[in-house]
């Protein structure tokens, strides 16, 4: 199919009139990023997708933002801020800055965004246990004040973008809307002028924004069916950047010399989400889930069975660490806990095999457990995503371990969308892929795995990880939020974490490398975040696409190169609109291993 739309775009390209630059033309400096992972929603209330966040941090101004060198809390859209002696109330000075479309930005717009999602269900699907706490939210001229229901240690983190009141509060149903009005309004340092679902985002620079506006003029996201195309569009210069590559497609960039491989630490943590018996927020049990999941010493059973090692060996080829612990990834080493000693879950298929004969799932003939009752055989399914060979290697290697201990698996692939319903909110699986990208304040990933974050009965809000609802896990997350000593906070949520490994709702595997690659012929420069040794596309915050710098003309004659890459490039992009008309447009929603 890819190879078919190559050969039509080339076509298309061919077709159009003017394609071809002249040395008189002015050229556009146009930075084109490869993704694999389509956008799930235009609209910040409901997107959770990695690729949502990015472009959220490109098109949205919000209260704080990470440091671009420390990751701590810095002005945004606040400028600054104070709170009162006990904590309760928080008041942010909004910067006088103005939207895109020329409208002031007003504390008005912070209140009007918080106060929807405090009041309506459909808006806090993307970020709801963000205001969660939050009492009362007003406003008064450019002053913001946030009442808590009690001391918010990650107050300055928070997650949620600040969108334009007087565009959205036209908005009738939020819970539906897709947020595809173009231009769109924001206060970022880009404003989305156009995209077609599984196919592009097209972005300009923002000349209000409050920095300044970007170096380059325009940043477009171009989406692949699969990582394989996109390393082959890298290498065509297709496009100029991408990141999240799983390990074969990064090292097969080796040897080009257009192209800056970049491995650095990631800010993900890959694991198993197990049906541990999942309910709706008002406790009524959801799904099919296999009942001897609902046994902590069988998914106990199925930890013990896993070689994490061997995962990062040749499934990560050893472009990861194994996850002995915490799903905060190492990267963030003041929430960061492994385990250690005779708690720490090592690869022993003899004592997972124990476990489950003390607790009476007996072999049958086949080699295959049942229920202590007979009733039914320990086989279960395995959620992957199609067109996935990480995944489908992953399959094999547990498959293999799993059959060791007498427990059947069998792969079930879900495109995306069914992904996302099934283990999400239906709850129509037994075992999942699942993973989570985890900012500097791991209050978010951490938040996933509340009883508030289970879906309604009619399947709205939500927005939970493993459907887990643990009176222990509830408990120390409301310690950690009063704790405003940053070092006792941190043990606090490292019990959360270790809460998390013993109980097994989820089972963490290993935190892969971020792996990423640029063609140095194209992008002159680019600050990663943190700027020491960070992460491109999918970090924290901005700053990397904020800071981006072209190649331009001028530049590549002085190197003794050429600008036919960029104009080929953007002749590309050009290609891609044109054949936009003649694909079919698929609704995909945000993947569980794949969000923010």
């Amino acid at each position: 199919m890819r190879k078919f739309l190559a050969a039509l775009a080339a076509v298309a390209l061919t077709a159009l009139p003017g394609t071809a630059a002249t040395a008189a033309e002015p050229t556009e400096k146009v930075i084109r990023v490869g993704v694999t992972q389509s956008v799930d929603s235009m609209n910040p209330f409901l997107a959770v997708r990695l690729v949502s966040g990015s472009l959220q941090r490109w098109m949205y101004g919000f209260l704080t933002v990470p440091d671009s060198k420390t990751l701590q809390p810095s002005p945004d859209l606040a400028e600054s801020w104070t709170t009162s002696p006990d904590g309760l109330t928080w008041t942010f000075k909004i910067r006088e800055t103005k939207w895109s479309d020329g409208q002031p930005v007003t504390a008005a717009d912070a209140a009007w965004t918080f106060n929807k999602m405090m009041t309506d269900d459909g808006a806090k699907t993307g970020n709801g246990p963000a205001v969660e706490n939050f009492a009362s939210v007003s406003a008064n001229g450019q002053e913001l004040t946030i009442k808590l229901k009690s001391p918010q240690a990650s107050m300055l983190d928070n997650p949620v973008p600040i969108m334009p009141k007087h565009v959205w509060e036209k908005v009738t149903d939020i819970s539906k809307y897709e947020a595809d009005v173009y231009p769109a309004v924001g206060s970022g340092p880009y404003v989305a002028v156009e995209s077609k679902k599984d196919q592009y985002v097209k972005l300009e620079a923002n000349p209000n924004y409050w920095r300044g506006a970007p170096k380059i003029d325009e940043l477009q996201m171009i989406f692949y069916d699969n990582p394989a195309a996109a390393i082959v569009g890298l290498k065509k210069g297709d496009i100029d950047l991408i990141g999240r590559l799983a390990p074969p497609d990064f090292e097969s960039l080796k040897g080009d010399d257009n192209i800056v491989q970049w491995n650095t630490a990631g800010r993900r943590a890959s694991y198993l989400q197990l049906n541990h018996g999942a309910t709706t927020s008002d406790n009524k049990p959801i799904g099919d889930g296999h009942p001897a999941l609902k046994d902590v010493r069988v998914r106990q059973a199925l930890h013990y069975a896993i070689d994490k090692q061997k995962l990062v060996d040749e499934v990560q080829n050893g472009l990861a660490k194994p996850a002995d612990g915490s799903i905060v990834p190492p990267m963030y080493k003041d929430f960061f806990w492994e385990a250690s000693g005779d708690q720490k879950v090592t690869h022993d298929v003899a004592r997972a095999n124990k476990i489950l004969d003390d607790a009476g799932y007996k072999k049958g003939a086949d080699g295959i457990r049942t229920m202590p009752d007979g009733s039914k055989k320990l086989a279960f399914r395995f959620s992957i995503h199609t067109d996935t060979p990480i995944e489908d290697k992953l399959a094999e290697y547990l498959t293999g371990w799993f059959k060791e201990i007498g427990i059947q698996l069998s792969t079930k692939r879900l495109d995306s969308s069914k992904f996302t319903e099934e283990t999400g909110t239906t709850a129509l699986f037994d075992i999942a892929i699942s993973g989570w990208s985890v900012n500097p304040d791991p209050e978010e990933v951490l938040a996933t795995h509340l009883c508030s974050r289970r879906p309604t009965a009619s399947g709205q809000g939500g927005g939970t990880e493993s459907f887990y609802c643990d009176p222990q896990y509830e408990d120390l997350y409301k310690q950690q939020q009063k704790e405003l000593d940053r070092p006792k906070r941190a043990e606090i949520i490292k019990k959360m974490t270790e809460r998390l490994y013993t109980d097994a709702p989820v089972i963490a595997l290993y935190y892969p490398n971020n792996l990423e690659g640029y063609r140095k012929d194209r992008i002159a420069k680019v600050t990663p975040i943190p700027e020491d040794n960070g992460i491109l596309y999918g970090g924290s915050g901005y700053w990397p696409f904020y800071t981006l710098e072209a190649v331009t003309t001028e530049t590549a004659a002085a190197e003794g190169g050429s600008n036919t890459g960029v104009i080929a490039g953007v002749a590309g992009g050009v290609a891609v609109l044109a054949i936009a008309g003649f694909l079919v447009m698929r609704r995909r929603q945000g993947a569980a291993d794949e969000r923010e």
